[in-house]
């Protein structure tokens, strides 16, 4: 039940099946600019790129216009197909390269509005696999990313439809990973996630499927829990690869430097974890910047996740504790307190100022628990009261057996600092210099190889935190 009040507060704060057959007339949406087809690093946009303004401005009605696309992720240069739905007589749609400069790539001509067939409920799951795709978009030119798709209905209403553009190869680079099993969990778009259904927790989906689109913006989880963690990310100037974590196949990680979990990722399958476990025995570090990470143990059928919380998907502490992994365990929703730095001399922590920041202990969090490795060190310790239940928070660090070093913030909100008073709980400015050095740290020392027990002088983060 704590989770199904966890799934009404996300949406408080951030407010499988066939594919359709193509039609012969679909039309193929082309780049905005031929300089910003030609390939670019990753976070460095071209001089040609158009910059302007990624956020959506009016949502309209509920179903003014909404869509999705038919891959999770794809390869530079492949093509993916929207599945559009609108009320209006006409729309656009328009492709923003998130990270530390967002800026637009590509965008389509009008395309003639479709109100497409409600939501079908296919045993307990909704899902959209019937609707006809509206357009294929093709990613010639694309650096590699995550990407957010905004619907323009001419009405003025907006909504977004995610896409991550991910690397080939994240060899000798830091991999940031897009937690889409854990937005799709969470996603009550046709009146079904995981936690509720019309009915509330007992007519929730014991199966959630892609090919629908996400409630509210459309990006909620992403906006949340990852977009300041992923500008950090391309800031620092590390090599950066990045996947969502359906990708996270055999070989995906091959010679990767380190693997950064962002602000909550939930839901994971036992590939997933073979794949980040199989990469840290090979010396990559990790970086669970969130709480609650490799919680659920799902499986994949296709475009939809498994996870009926009964009988075919228990929780990984049932089996194998998720603490030999992240060096602690989900403990406390909700919590709130505030968060206190207990190994100032820690090289992840050189640079910052400070020891204790009000709000940052929350909504959920981890601490050192059965499982956990041994030798793992409490970087942070932040008692609170856990709905009268005296509880406390950690951030722990551990050395892999290959060298891999393993860092884990055990609060959700250690992204949401990132943004300073503007993630609100009372968290302070102060905090997201904090963060953001301490995150810097992180990335610049992983970057290099296997991170083990680093001495404690100060890394050099490529920028300053600002």
């Amino acid at each position: 039940m704590r989770k199904i009040l966890l799934a009404l507060a996300l949406c408080a704060a951030g407010c499988g099946q066939a594919p359709a057959t193509q039609p012969a007339a679909q039309p193929v949406a082309q780049p905005v600019a031929t300089s910003a087809s030609q390939a670019a690093p990753a976070g460095t946009p071209s001089a040609g790129d158009v910059q302007e303004s990624w956020r959506i401005t009016r949502h309209g009605a509920e179903h003014e216009i909404e869509g999705y696309a038919d891959e999770v992720s794809v390869l530079p240069g492949e093509r993916f197909r929207l599945h559009v739905s609108t009320t209006a007589p006409r729309f656009s749609a328009s492709a923003f390269r998130m990270g530390a400069n967002p800026s637009k790539v590509w965008e389509s001509a009008r395309v003639r509005g479709e109100r497409q067939a409600p939501a079908r409920i296919v045993n307990g799951t909704a899902s959209a696999a019937h609707w006809s795709p509206s357009l294929t978009v093709d990613t010639g030119g694309w650096p590699e990313g995550a990407y957010l798709v905004r619907l323009d209905a001419s009405t003025g209403a907006q909504r977004y439809v995610p896409i991550t553009v991910r690397s080939a190869s994240t060899a000798g680079r830091v991999v940031i990973v897009n937690a889409v099993t854990t937005w799709q969990a969470y996603n009550l778009w046709g009146g079904h996630s995981l936690y509720k259904g019309p009915g509330g927790y007992a007519s929730r989906s014991r199966a959630v499927t892609f090919d629908r689109p996400y409630d509210g913006t459309g990006a909620r989880l992403f906006l949340d829990f990852e977009k300041e963690a992923l500008a950090v990310a391309e800031q620092s100037g590390v090599p950066l690869a990045y996947l969502t974590n359906l990708d996270l196949a055999p070989g995906a990680l091959d010679g990767a430097r380190a693997v950064f979990s962002l602000g909550h990722d939930e839901y994971w399958s036992p590939g997933m974890r073979r794949a980040v476990t199989q990469a840290r025995d090979a010396g990559a570090n990790l970086a669970f910047l969130g709480a609650n990470a490799v919680y659920w143990r799902i499986a994949m059928r296709g475009r939809q996740v498994l996870c009926d919380k009964e009988r075919l998907c228990e929780l990984w502490r049932a089996s194998d504790p998720e603490s030999s992994l992240v060096g602690q365990m989900y403990d406390c929703f909700p919590a709130d307190g505030v968060y206190r730095v207990s190994r100032p001399g820690h090289w992840i922590f050189a640079g910052t100022e400070g020891r204790r920041f009000p709000g940052m202990v929350g909504v959920e969090t981890d601490r050192v628990s059965r499982g956990s490795p041994d030798g793992v060190r409490v970087l942070a310790e932040s008692p609170f009261s856990c709905g009268g239940r005296a509880s406390v928070s950690h951030s722990t660090y551990y050395t892999a057996a290959s060298g891999a070093g393993v860092f884990a913030s055990g609060t959700m909100r250690w992204v949401c600092a990132l943004r300073g008073r503007a993630c609100g709980h009372g968290v302070t400015d102060a905090a997201a210099a904090f963060t953001r050095r301490a995150t810097l740290n992180l990335l610049t020392r992983f970057a290099r190889g296997p991170a083990g027990g680093a001495p404690a002088q100060a890394p050099r983060p490529a920028g300053p935190p600002t």
